[in-house]
């Protein structure tokens, strides 16, 4: 029975929807292996995909997927007493990528969705990471009220005042230990009856279900004080874990090291107070600046399709770009494979390498030094031309995207090294404003030991009640850090440092 519901949910310039399954209780449900027996010993052509040369999901979102569930599953409120800890399982990925590839937006297929609990989201627009839509399924929890064993006379109420909960619900179902996802772009899809040109489809499966009628997601109590016996008594960040090397564990992606230029001023404007009430007011006699800030500067830029590398890097970041859509057929000359020499189009360099295609998108360049020679070559629709001379070469890739919490700093997730590494762009969640207190030192330049969302928030490039991307730049330590009073937090002044290093925050637009 399929009693989830679906929202729209805005973030910048996409559209997010997600979805969910409500099971029934059915008295002889099989576990996953069973079931999946029962269906793959069958002649039925929906579990016949395509080959896995290319797995549905790339390593580095399985591990985001995996490590942002197993996050919100240990800070559940109240406290879990059976929560279990969630590995990632092959053949509930394998059943995900089959319907991620029927672009239905749907639950399915009918005869699967008993015996495994599923949440969809779809996006378009913007690249998201699909952090976002788990973040998402977690944030309907502001809606859910926790059903006491006390409330529950046999049954336990639903106790939901939003319009659905049940994508929370299923995220933080104690017993759901298992999970797979698989996403794929889809073509024309039919979200509600509008054509989406380019949809990104998440589809995750989870075993053993979640969302049985009249029972409450998870126990109450001590955390891991009702594990089941198998887990032998081990604990981990709240959750029931089983030490024993069976848990599945990915390698995050690397990323590579790059030089980067200071940025121009932000743009400020003057306006009303916040207050916070949980931080202390500063003395009249310090230097505080007590204003509403605004701030649309970003890091990356955004070029032309035939903008040639040796063009930009005057006085910007020099590393992350933004590409057009329709630079297929006007990408301009790219000389090289794989290394790019310095007079070759960024966008026609990165549409070469695969990294983006027509529709345009953003990318990371790093400079590698001298290249001897530029070999020639035809791929994804661009012909590079040959270059047989010495000269400096760059590379092109993905922009990767990591999940952090309102108390990271970049001391801890990405500090200033020579030669500047790419830091990944960051999602920091709502509620940075009033659900920590992690201290923020500086205004426009701040100390890496600063909370990355709080100081975002300080410095106008996000709003606490939403969250969203920002790109971070780390620079090299400051004399001194000014002191301000700006969106509702206050910031710390520090005169002469005795170490560490510092950053700037930039929008993501």
């Amino acid at each position: 029975m399929n009693c989830g519901r679906e929202d729209f949910l805005g973030g910048f310039v996409l559209l997010l929807t997600v979805q969910t399954v409500v099971s029934m209780v059915i008295p002889n449900a099989t576990h996953l292996e069973a079931m999946l027996e029962r269906y793959t010993d069958k002649d039925e052509t929906w579990w016949h995909s395509k080959s896995r040369g290319k797995r549905a999901i790339s390593h580095g979102d399985m591990q985001l997927i995996l490590d942002l569930h197993n996050k919100l599953r240990g800070q559940v409120y109240p406290p879990a007493s059976n929560m279990e800890y969630m590995v990632w399982d092959t053949e509930l990925e394998r059943s995900a990528e089959h319907w991620a590839h029927t672009c239905l937006w749907e639950h399915g297929p009918a005869h699967l969705l008993t015996r495994i609990g599923q949440n969809l989201g779809a996006h378009w627009g913007r690249d998201r990471p699909p952090t976002f839509h788990v973040q998402a399924w977690y944030d309907e929890v502001r809606d859910f009220s926790y059903p006491y064993p006390q409330e529950c006379d046999r049954y336990c109420p639903y106790r939901c005042s939003g319009p659905v909960c049940t994508h929370y619900t299923q995220l933080v179902w104690a017993t759901s230990h298992k999970i797979g996802c698989a996403i794929n772009v889809c073509y024309n899809m039919n979200v509600w009856g509008m054509i989406w040109a380019k949809a990104v489809y998440l589809v995750c499966n989870y075993s053993p279900p979640g969302n049985w009628w009249g029972h409450a997601p998870y126990k109450h109590g001590t955390p891991c004080s009702a594990c089941p016996p198998s887990y032998g008594g081990g604990c981990r960040n709240n959750l029931c874990y089983k030490d024993d090397g069976s848990h599945m564990h990915y390698t995050p992606e690397t990323e590579e090291n790059n030089y980067v230029e200071p940025e121009p001023e932000p743009v400020r404007s003057h306006g009303s107070h916040y207050s916070d009430q949980s931080v202390s007011t500063p003395s009249p006699n310090e230097n505080i600046e007590r204003n509403d800030v605004t701030s649309t500067s970003q890091m990356s830029q955004q070029v032309e399709c035939d903008t040639r590398l040796r063009d930009q890097c005057k006085g910007t970041t020099c590393n992350r770009y933004e590409c057009p859509p329709g630079c297929l057929y006007n990408y301009g000359k790219v000389f090289g494979s794989g290394h790019y020499d310095m007079q070759s189009s960024i966008c026609g360099s990165a549409l070469h390498a695969g990294i983006i295609d027509d529709d345009g998108g953003w990318l990371d360049i790093t400079r590698v030094g001298r290249r001897q020679r530029f070999s020639k070559s035809f791929k994804n629709g661009v012909q590079t031309q040959a270059k047989n001379q010495s000269a400096n070469a760059f590379t092109v890739s993905n922009v990767p995207v990591k999940a952090i919490t309102c108390d990271t700093t970049v001391a801890q997730y990405c500090p200033f090294k020579k030669p500047v590494r790419h830091c990944p762009r960051l999602y920091c969640p709502r509620n940075c404003l009033y659900d920590s207190y992690a201290r923020v030192t500086g205004s426009r330049y701040y100390s890496d030991n600063s909370s990355i969302c709080r100081a975002a928030i300080h410095a106008g490039v996000i709003r606490s009640d939403s969250g969203g991307y920002v790109d971070v730049m780390p620079v090299d330590k400051r004399r001194q850090y000014k002191g301000s009073y700006q969106n509702g937090i206050t910031s710390e002044g520090l005169q002469n440092p005795p170490g560490g290093k510092a950053f700037r925050v930039f929008a993501v637009i």
